[in-house]
């Protein structure tokens, strides 16, 4: 039994790990603004293309991150869900036997 959970605990850490590697992003004003972020929801990196960063006012740039953002950690939130579903999945079958199944 003590087996079974400490495989499921190696495998939840496999894909955190996982998680790390994958990519997902978020853009707005066809790419005017681009973030990118791991599937565990860490920014990994900002681009504001400058010829719209020299025509955007301060609010306007500030509510387009926030956008560009939400739409990056979004991806991640689906990214990571479907992971850990098919991971349970995974795990859900090889537990039967825990249970006398």
């Amino acid at each position: 039994m003590f087996d079974k959970l400490f495989a499921a605990q190696q495998k939840a850490e496999e894909i955190k790990k996982r998680l790390d590697t994958i990519s997902v992003f978020g853009e707005v004003e066809n790419g005017a603004i681009k973030i990118t972020a791991t599937a565990n929801k860490a920014i990994t990196g900002v681009s504001i293309d400058e010829e719209f960063l020299k025509n955007a006012d301060k609010e306007e740039l500030e509510e387009l991150l926030l956008t560009a953002i939400n739409k990056a950690m979004a991806s991640a939130e689906q990214v990571s869900a479907a992971e850990m579903q098919a991971s349970a999945q995974d795990m859900l079958g090889g537990l039967g036997g825990m249970f006398g199944q």
